[in-house]
């Protein structure tokens, strides 16, 4: 719902201002005294100091740095708006004020006035939560709006820092229901919206078929090869781009044309060749969620032979699992993190390994899947790994590098991102050493059942 600016001739026709469109407004005028500006909408109030208003303090994932971007120096005008739920036409106060003059992003912090739970929204950054506010945006432009923030959803965000590896459901087979906390999270951080979310799917549809229409390649490749496919498939790439349609379809793209650039990992593949693959362990998959609700993906590297399974027969197995496990809703929401495990890694192993395949490894992770990769860890690394890793690192997105850790044998870091209790013994928990036929069955069924699943 676009922004409208109530001026004086709407109230006049309108009358008096609703009861919550007049708390909103009275909350405003209160917070930005201390601001240059006076207030839009009605006579200047009494001056209140900006020091008594409440500091927000961060809760989330975000912090206070998300207010330091910025912005152009000196005053320029800006538009904000309050939407206010329980009126029944949801009115928008909308008013233009002044950021301070040297663009610092901590006095507009302090406008906000947190125990009356306003909830600020812009375009680019966050989302920081801070005493029922959150914060999302470009400080540089900015540009606004609040709404009242319901307590139901201050408490799940509330627990939504306190997740434990038993609050999320199965990894395996599809997601019956999803937690009310995991529908919070796609909310803050996919920007998913039920009201919303078919009418986004259509919209990725008819683009598919109108870039299809200008006779790209590419573009017509993609057409095709979605052809027949449900909603359910083009909300996985909505998701996974939180639900940008543009970039949605560019991911698409990187999908088909993964498959399309390496069809060595898709054609002809033997399902029971890739069951042995998984069943040795590479990958290996736990049957737990982490804390986060991730989906976590295991590599050990110590036993590996090339000459009895090929890097290709490797990456085959992981987008066979990718394909399925992607199927669940909480999947798509939460993510999975890769744990690799390079104890027992041998020079005559790294001498193996061709840049060529470490680099169809990369593409695999980066624009080919519908998959949020929020984390790849590295222990028990021996020193002229950094040999290998720098090869790959240059291939490497700046998103996705932030997102590697590299341990060695000091796991402490580790262990505060991923329990022991859901780790087998020869990652460092506290279970049994891994077993590949585990996760098979759970993939395959009790026999080799056959099934395409790479598009």
């Amino acid at each position: 719902m676009g922004s409208t600016e109530i001026s004086q001739k709407d109230r006049s026709l309108s009358g008096a201002l609703s009861p919550p469109l007049q708390r909103a407004k009275t909350l405003y005028t209160a917070s930005c005294a201390a601001s240059a500006a006076p207030p839009p909408l009605s006579e200047k109030p009494a001056k209140r100091d900006a020091a008594a208003l409440p500091s927000p303090r961060a809760t989330g994932p975000a912090s206070a740095a998300h207010f330091r971007r910025g912005g152009a120096r000196g005053h320029h005008q800006s538009s904000r708006s309050v939407r206010v739920p329980g009126s029944p036409k949801e009115e928008l106060l909308t008013w233009q004020g002044v950021d301070p003059p040297d663009g610092g992003c901590s006095k507009y912090r302090d406008r906000i006035p947190g125990p009356d739970q306003l909830e600020s929204r812009t375009k680019e950054a966050g989302p920081f939560f801070s005493n029922g506010c959150v914060f999302r945006g470009n400080m540089s432009e900015g540009v606004g709006t609040f709404r009242m923030v319901p307590e139901e959803e201050q408490e799940l965000r509330a627990q939504l820092e306190k997740l434990t590896t038993k609050d999320h459901g199965p990894v395996f087979g599809p997601c019956s229901q999803l937690p009310r906390h995991t529908l919070q999270k796609a909310k803050d951080e996919l920007n998913e919206r039920e009201e919303t979310r078919e009418e986004v799917v259509q919209e990725l549809q008819e683009l598919v078929q109108t870039q299809a229409a200008s006779g790209e390649e590419l573009a017509l490749a993609v057409a095709e090869r979605v052809q027949g496919r449900d909603s359910a498939f083009f909300l996985r790439f909505i998701r996974a781009r939180k639900f940008d349609v543009g970039r949605a379809y560019e991911l698409l793209k990187g999908y088909v044309h993964f498959r399309l650039q390496y069809p060595e990992l898709f054609d002809r593949v033997s399902l029971e060749a890739v069951r042995c693959t998984i069943e040795a362990g590479y990958p290996g998959v736990l049957s737990s969620r982490d804390k986060y609700g991730r989906v976590v993906m295991l590599f050990k590297i110590e036993n590996w032979q090339s000459e009895e399974i090929t890097f290709d027969e490797i990456l085959q197995a992981y987008c066979f699992i990718l394909e399925k496990l992607l199927e669940n809703e909480e999947t798509q929401i939460n993510g999975f993190c890769i744990i690799e495990n390079f104890k027992g890694f041998t020079m005559q192993q790294a001498a193996s390994l061709r840049a060529a395949d470490l680099r169809k490894m990369v593409d695999m992770l980066q624009d080919s899947f519908p998959a949020r990769f929020k984390a790849v860890h590295f222990i028990h690394q021996p020193w002229y790994f950094t040999t290998t890793y720098n090869m790959v690192k240059p291939f490497l997105k700046s998103k996705l590098l932030q997102r590697v850790f590299v341990h060695g044998d000091d796991l402490s870091g580790f262990f505060q991102e991923i329990d022991k209790n859901i780790l087998p013994a020869d990652f460092g928990g506290s279970l049994p050493p891994y077993d590949g036929r585990v996760a098979a069955e759970q993939l395959f069924g009790s026999g080799a059942q056959a099934e395409n699943t790479a598009l």
